[in-house]
């Protein structure tokens, strides 16, 4: 089993890697995986190797995570639109029973950003039972972003390269120092021909996993179930000279290239005297084969209680005030009552919303004259604190009529 500790070493995973995706090394502990993501903030596209990574990396007995590509999502909206349509189809595990879920990070490495919508995002990640993570390169994420009042609330997985060259451990005279990083990403060749190398550096990706073991998440999905039920069937083999990959697939009664699969290779690649595989147990070659060869299902979406609450409009009530009241979108507001956020709304108006009440913000809008030190002394509050919520990197650009969260 693959056991979590300070320093695991794991591995990143795209389309790129195949549907069975490739580990570096043996004791490599877990892989995160990129399911999708989007490149205008409305545009969205699948990575059709998503679920049968996710189940490969459970059957060779390594942890799995999830990562988004994340460019140019500026706005409240775009970030709905874009965890709405992801976040029901994430095939890591969930949290449960108060214990953190698997990872779920955006990946912030080009295009254009926005701080706040990236808090946003990362709360809406953790809402829905996941480890919220930003990913990126520090240069850019400290051009792009407010870098710091992202790692105040949520850790990073940082990118830094001394070179590229074939490299199997860190070199941490190349750290890029900052707060919070929980994932360095050392290289982007790993091995020969390209693969991104990460090491754990306080045991995160143990989250969604009872004491870090690969075979038992917190919560299932079809991806992880396949891989917990091949990994179940199958056990360890070290290859003997004179070994082929017919000739062990033959000896378990699997497909060769089922077998190859199942270990991240394919059939080309050079097996040698030694090396460890998985491989069928008796009787089992041909089921393990058929799974291997088999796309997960899809997550049923988690059907919601039928907790309709109703509200009645008051004056001065807008979409966004009401939206806000009841943590929705108020675009998703007006859509569920036949409306669109354009159309009026009156007072003794019912409207049909979910979601518990919420503790209503305090907003301000900055006045001519008005500096960040001085709202923050009126409002009883911080600089920092105005800074950090507001996604403001310079305390002495502040505008009128600016929106400023408390």
């Amino acid at each position: 089993m693959a056991y979590a500790a300070k320093g695991d070493h794991g591995v990143d995973w795209s389309k790129y890697q195949g549907a069975n995706g490739i580990f570096g090394y043996p004791d490599d502990k877990f892989a995160i995986i990129q399911m999708g993501g989007t490149t205008t903030g409305w545009n969205l596209y699948d990575q059709w190797t998503y679920g049968s990574q996710v189940s490969s990396a459970i059957a060779q007995g390594k942890r799995a995570h999830t990562y988004i590509w994340w460019q140019n999502v500026t706005t409240t909206q775009q970030a709905d639109r874009v965890l709405d349509y992801f976040l029901p189809k994430i095939q890591t595990p969930k949290a449960s029973n108060g214990n953190p879920g698997s990872i779920v990070a955006l990946d912030v490495e080009s295009g254009g950003q926005n701080t706040q919508v990236i808090l946003y995002a990362c709360e809406k990640i953790e809402r829905a039972g996941f480890t919220a993570v930003v990913y990126g390169y520090k240069n850019y994420l400290q051009n792009n972003t407010n870098l710091k009042a992202i790692s105040d609330r949520y850790p990073l997985w940082m990118a830094q390269y001394p070179d590229y060259s074939v490299r199997r451990y860190p070199n941490y005279n190349y750290f890029p120092s900052w707060d919070n990083i929980g994932i360095f990403q050392f290289t982007s060749t790993y091995i020969a021909g390209g693969l991104d190398g990460n090491v754990d550096l306080n045991g995160i990706t143990d989250n969604g996993y009872t004491n870090g073991n690969s075979q038992k998440p917190k919560t299932e999905t079809p991806a992880t179930e396949q891989g917990k039920q091949i990994h179940k069937d199958t056990h360890n083999y070290t290859v003997k000279p004179n070994d082929s990959w017919w000739a062990i697939a033959n000896r378990y009664g699997m497909e060769m290239n089922a077998l190859a699969q199942l270990n991240g290779k394919t059939i080309n690649d050079v097996i040698h005297p030694g090396q460890v595989i998985r491989v069928a147990d008796k009787g089992e070659g041909q089921s393990v084969s058929n799974k291997v060869n088999t796309t997960p299902a899809q997550p049923k979406p988690v059907q919601p209680a039928n907790n309709t609450q109703y509200y009645t409009v008051r004056y001065n009530d807008s979409f966004w005030s009401i939206a806000n009241k009841y943590g929705m979108n108020m675009y998703t507001l007006a859509a569920n009552n036949g409306l669109s956020i354009n159309s009026v709304i009156y007072p003794g108006q019912r409207l049909k919303v979910s979601g518990n009440v919420q503790v209503t913000q305090k907003v301000h809008y900055v006045k001519y004259g008005e500096t960040l030190s001085g709202i923050a002394a009126q409002l009883g509050t911080t600089v920092s604190h105005l800074q950090a919520v507001n996604g403001i990197r310079n305390i002495n650009l502040i505008y009128p009529n600016q929106r400023l969260t408390v």
